[in-house]
């Protein structure tokens, strides 16, 4: 039998109710873990005092035959959605003692459901970043390698999943922020379609882009955490609306493959793992041309940068959060923002604050509002073709921390993640293997195997067509 901790949600709660442990054994044991591996990995920012009358409640639900699957499940929770009465930085110092006073609406979702929450993950601040390296707190490790990252800007959740610290987590996704660190971890995790997902209590980053979404061990499990905290929220003004959230079936056939992206930034390596795992799935592989993707990048940042800076504007010092005094209001402000703000957070504020100014409004933010809309259009085409689009997750496997101290090298890394959260599709990243890199513990010349994941997109609300291909990865 499995370790407790290593279990998936589907095995828990079927060990739930078989009477082969309790919650209160379930929760016992993954706090066993998280306290013995976090110092190492910094996977988790706090972990959580057990909540008694929660965990009572839950194994009485169960007892009782009256259930949802998740009932009893403990969870790890990415730093910014809120707790009701728990400290929700976002990782950083601006808001390193803020105590939320209410709850997060996938929270509310997951209360009702009778889940626990294990702790709070590391993150990169205010999800800024790709690697949790730019957490206030110090960087998240692999699991598989503690010399490299564990992505981001969920590494934190990733990696405690990954390390079966936790059963499941949630994460947040603003341009590839589970997928990435799903892929570096050798996990799953899907960023549902925009507007399907409530933001309600979720510490914005980019508005127009941010989605909540599951990390997890299995594709089964992420279908039951998505299934658990989708569906509309009225206070989320960009949620889907219950008459027009539809689940759309179809079969899939025809994969597309946008192989003009791959050229300058795939290692071979993870090139023919990609194309030996799309070969052994089956179904038809179609070259697709995505003409407008290449420089999506560039406009993914530009509306990033401005609507952070816009989303954070309100971190002044004044209402909440850190507050350092000077001599004069204006002192205030520069004092408190600049000792509360990380090197990547004051960068995006600058540079959003620049490409929404009077002047360069025209010549970059509507540019790459317009480029979007295209982006968007072109995908729309593209889905008339094929059923669903493949890459890979990222380019490369998880690098070594510190490697990639050059923002712009970073950025590049989201080549293909940015795309669904431009256009606002569903997107998986599933495990397809691991490849080989130099293993920094040793000098025998033995490689580390390292995890690596392919990547799916499909049609808005076409979630179960990544479950159907996510599964069949698994089975292949």
């Amino acid at each position: 039998m499995k370790k407790l901790n290593e279990m998936t949600i589907v095995e828990a709660a079927r060990a739930l109710r078989a009477r082969e442990c309790t919650v209160r054994d379930l929760l016992d044991a993954c706090t066993a873990v998280a306290q013995a591996k976090n110092l190492e990995l910094n996977a988790f920012l706090e972990i959580f005092d057990a909540n008694e009358s929660a965990i009572a409640s839950a194994q009485k639900r169960i007892d009782e035959n009256d259930a949802s699957l998740l009932c009893g499940i403990p969870l790890a929770i990415k730093d910014n959605i809120l707790i009701e009465g728990k400290i929700a930085s976002a990782s950083s110092k601006i808001l390193e003692n803020y105590r939320a006073t209410y709850d997060a609406g996938v929270i509310k979702k997951l209360k009702d459901a009778g889940a626990l929450f294990l702790g709070r993950t590391n993150m990169d601040e205010f999800a800024l970043g790709g690697s949790t390296e730019n957490s206030a707190f110090g960087v998240t490790k692999n699991p598989h390698d503690i010399s490299r990252v564990s992505g981001g800007t969920s590494g934190g959740s990733a990696a405690a999943v990954a390390a079966h610290i936790t059963i499941a987590a949630l994460g947040t996704d603003t341009g590839g922020s589970i997928r990435n660190p799903a892929s570096y971890c050798g996990v799953v995790g899907l960023k549902p379609t925009y507007g399907a997902v409530s933001r309600s209590g979720v510490i914005a980053a980019a508005s127009s882009f941010d989605q909540v979404g599951p990390i997890t061990k299995t594709v089964e499990d992420a279908k039951v955490l998505f299934d658990t905290i989708r569906g509309y929220d009225a206070n989320d003004s960009t949620s889907i609306p219950d008459a027009l959230q539809k689940v759309k079936k179809k079969e899939i056939r025809t994969i597309g493959v946008p192989r003009h992206l791959f050229a300058d930034v795939l290692d071979a390596d993870m090139l023919e793992r990609f194309t030996s795992t799309i070969k052994n799935l089956g179904f038809e592989v179609k070259d697709i041309e995505i003409p407008s993707a290449k420089p999506a990048l560039a406009a993914y940042y530009i509306i990033n940068f401005a609507e952070v800076s816009t989303n954070l504007a309100r971190f002044d010092g004044m209402r909440y959060g850190l507050a350092k005094r000077g001599d004069t209001l204006l002192d205030d402000y520069i004092n408190s923002r600049t000792e509360g703000f990380g090197e990547e957070a004051r960068r995006r504020i600058l540079l959003g604050t620049f490409v929404l100014s009077s002047g360069y409004i025209d010549a970059y933010y509507r540019k790459a509002d317009s480029a979007r809309a295209q982006l968007t259009r072109e995908f729309a085409k593209a889905f008339e073709e094929v059923d669903i689009i493949a890459t890979p997750t990222m380019p490369t496997p998880a690098f070594k921390i510190g490697d990639k101290s050059d923002p712009l090298s970073l950025y590049l890394e989201d080549v293909f993640t940015i795309l669904a959260n431009l256009t606002g599709m569903p997107a998986i990243s599933v495990p397809m293997g691991f490849v080989e890199r130099e293993n920094p513990s040793t000098s025998l010349g033995i490689k580390k195997q390292l995890p690596v994941g392919i990547h799916f997109s499909a049609p808005h609300q076409a979630e179960d067509m990544l479950f159907a291909i996510g599964e069949k990865v698994h089975s292949t």
